[in-house]
């Protein structure tokens, strides 16, 4: 695998077994942000008033969405605990080809490639307030110790990787998510709506990132699941 560079001059990876880019060609760094540090952290810590959080992504992939949380978090003085679900971790060799230290402060960058490997095994503290685990399993796989105040869904594409997508699937993260815990991913179906309707989720529209008009954001309303 290679980085190509996306419309917004962030890179991303092309994963070609999968036929599916890590995050949006039209822009990675711009997707992360709108996607999952805005519409779903900053929603979350503005509707319950906290200065604290805990993230479980699906798909941690090359850490991008960590690390431009972390260093949100980092500035706006939040405590962070965040654990990504990665079944394929990519090698430490190839993350550090992303550039994405251009995009947060350089501490937390060297932090980040300097506890990578270590996170792979068991929660790391990354800086002060800022812990990092990648849970090197398979979603059906993972089956964690607490409950997560936010769920970044940042799977490959219904269309590349439908089993991440199921009714079952979704079910099984979203037990480990809160009530009043806050679901977003990049996507928007008709199909992942009545999904998340089914397991007790409230759901609504919101707008997309660049090339996507509009994408899901659902809110947990009791602990069915």
């Amino acid at each position: 695998m290679e980085f190509v560079k996306t419309d917004d001059g962030s890179k991303t990876l092309y994963q070609a077994e999968v036929g599916e880019h890590y995050h949006s060609k039209h822009g990675a760094h711009q997707e992360s942000i709108h996607v999952f540090l805005n519409t779903g952290l900053r929603f979350f810590l503005e509707k319950e008033q906290t200065t604290q959080a805990s993230i479980l992504e699906v798909g941690f992939g090359t850490g991008l969405n960590f690390l431009l949380t972390a260093d949100y978090c980092r500035k706006s003085e939040i405590t962070l605990d965040y654990c990504g679900i990665e079944a394929y971790p990519l090698p430490l060799s190839l993350i550090s080809q992303s550039e994405y230290n251009q995009y947060i402060d350089a501490s937390l960058w060297d932090a980040f490639l300097d506890h990578y490997e270590a996170a792979l095994i068991d929660k790391t503290n990354i800086l002060p307030h800022i812990d990092l685990q990648i849970a090197h399993q398979k979603l059906m796989d993972f089956h964690p110790d607490q409950l997560f105040d936010v769920l970044y869904f940042d799977a490959f594409a219904e269309i590349h990787q439908p089993e991440m997508w199921t009714v079952e699937a979704l079910a099984h993260v979203c037990q480990f998510l809160k009530p009043g815990g806050v679901f977003v991913t990049y996507a928007i179906t008709g199909n992942l709506k009545r999904a998340m309707k089914s397991i007790g989720f409230s759901i609504e529209k919101a707008p997309g990132a660049p090339g996507k008009r509009e994408m899901l954001r659902a809110v947990k309303l009791d602990s069915r699941y």
